[in-house]
């Protein structure tokens, strides 16, 4: 496998120029079935395979699974600003900065309970959305775009999957 296809097994995420509510619901489902997929995918592994990076120079197994709940704890929270605020300005946060502190040291079951019911919240919130809620945005001041409330359930579809996709393509 090239450098490219291990940093981004299933490709980058591209936006679609176009939402449909079949893509809507697609990602939402995604989003629902991820903690069942992430638990199957690391259940069972030693700690030697969970401190394994996914590539070169890439995080462990069990800081991708922390930072999948890092980054899923933020983006509810972007969405429910974007709910409640006209076009917030989130707050950006140093992912890799993050994967080094202290609770990335924890066992992953404490990353596979919270996404399990961080993922019902988000999925009762995403369900509740109306037309013009999804369009509602933020402004991401580290990309300097505003984003729209499907497109960021797009990528937070791909998000899941495309680290889901790093740990089942990690060979041992």
């Amino acid at each position: 496998m090239t450098d490219e296809s291990l940093r981004y097994p299933i490709g980058k995420f591209v936006p679609p120029t176009n939402y449909t509510e079949e893509d809507i619901r697609q990602w939402i489902t995604d989003i629902k079935a991820l903690p069942a997929q992430l638990r199957a995918a690391v259940i069972g592994l030693t700690n030697d395979q969970l401190n394994t990076p996914y590539r070169p120079g890439g995080w462990t197994i069990k800081q991708v699974v922390h930072h999948i709940a890092d980054s899923h704890m933020n983006s509810i929270i972007r969405f429910k600003w974007a709910l409640t605020e006209e076009n917030p300005t989130i707050k950006a946060y140093h992912e890799d900065r993050w994967a080094k502190l202290g609770d990335y040291g924890l066992p992953v079951e404490s990353s596979l309970l919270l996404l399990e019911g961080l993922h019902q919240r988000m999925v009762a919130l995403f369900e509740s959305l109306t037309e013009a809620d999804w369009n509602r945005t933020f402004y991401h001041p580290d990309a300097q775009i505003e984003i729209s409330l499907k497109r960021n359930l797009g990528m937070y579809s791909w998000h899941g999957r495309h680290h889901l996709a790093h740990i089942l393509n990690t060979k041992f």
